[in-house]
């Protein structure tokens, strides 16, 4: 691993310590504990499985996304890559923004394929769920309200939820509609900057020339998944089926310590607390843990220690479980030595 990654690394880990310190400060640790040495090895064990579930069917969306490219992958190894790729947004500052391009150079290194055709992979994957995770939050918020006044606090983050989400989806959308303008200027400006900094050992000439080809194929990858509607729908179908399973382990998580919640609560929770993924930790944790306990709270009748406890076994089994399976696919691969 390089300086600088090593570096952004450990600042990160001690940032989520620190979260993590003064959570278990206010909350009482002892009493946590206490909640997690009674939780029921049975639920435990179910939300590890409904975990496992999630990250299987992500996987497959993966794989689907690359036979549209034309790179054939086995389920096998589609679930090692794709845990890969979440091993690199769990370890990495702000999320799938630092992590994706260590996922792109995993997916090339692993299926052979371009690293443009690995960034458009993984990429289509980043963006179908979004459209998922927002209409089952409004789902869920929207049950909520039927049966239970929103307080302000769920009704403040679900509002800058929706407006982050759309400052997004703008944003996706202009690209998209400059791409043929980042087609023809991004390729000369980074050349241009990179040769200032390369202290003449680079060809500006060979090196727009060889950028311009890249960004041309990440592009054309876009317009070929963007082009197989039913693909599209099954990538989709997939998002939606992982949500599900991720909502039906922290329902199992809840049941392990001796609690249930309705699903409409946990339907939102989970995408607005993983927004916290955006802060500059590595891959959100102790800010996503803080945020499920914040929006739990005040929704559920559920002590606080007994909802930490539940969140811990639940970011167990859809945070360190992919940690522990893509950090040693990834490490097999010999891709995060070269990072």
């Amino acid at each position: 691993m390089a300086p600088g990654s090593r570096r952004a690394l450990l600042l990160g880990a001690f940032g989520a310590l620190a979260v993590f310190v003064v959570l278990l400060v206010v909350v009482g640790a002892e009493y946590v504990v206490d909640a997690l040495l009674a939780a029921d090895p049975a639920f435990v064990a179910a939300t590890i499985v409904l975990g496992l579930a999630w990250l299987a069917s992500w996987s497959l969306m993966l794989r689907t996304v690359l036979e549209t490219l034309g790179v054939g992958v086995t389920v096998g190894k589609a679930f090692l890559v794709y845990a890969g790729a979440v091993f690199a947004n769990n370890v990495t500052p702000f999320g799938q923004a630092g992590g994706e391009p260590f996922s792109a150079l995993l997916i090339s290194r692993s299926t052979g394929a371009k690293y443009e055709t690995g960034l458009a992979g993984i990429a289509t994957v980043d963006v179908s769920n979004v459209a998922p995770s927002v209409l089952l939050a409004l789902v869920g918020v929207g049950y909520y309200a039927t049966t239970a006044t929103v307080g302000e606090r769920l009704e403040n983050a679900l509002t800058g939820a929706i407006a982050l989400v759309a400052v997004l989806g703008l944003a996706l959308a202009l690209g998209w509609a400059v791409r043929e303008r980042i087609e023809a200027r991004v390729p000369a400006t980074i050349a241009k900057v990179a040769g200032r900094f390369g202290g003449g050992r680079l060809n500006p000439v060979a090196l727009e020339r060889e950028i311009a080809g890249r960004v041309a194929h990440f592009f054309a990858n876009l317009r070929q998944v963007g082009t197989s509607r039913r693909q599209l729908a099954f990538i989709v179908s997939l998002s939606f089926l992982g949500w599900l399973f991720q909502a039906a382990a922290l329902l199992a998580a809840f049941a392990a310590v001796g609690y249930s919640v309705h699903v409409s609560v946990v339907l939102f929770a989970i995408p607005l607390a993983n927004l916290a993924g955006a802060a500059p930790l590595p891959g959100g944790l102790g800010g996503i843990e803080a945020a499920f306990v914040l929006l739990l709270v005040p929704t559920t009748a559920v002590p606080l220690p007994e909802i930490t406890a539940a969140v811990l076994i639940f970011r167990g089994a859809v945070y360190w479980l992919p940690v522990l399976i893509g950090g040693s696919s990834t490490a097999a691969m010999g891709i995060w030595t070269v990072a």
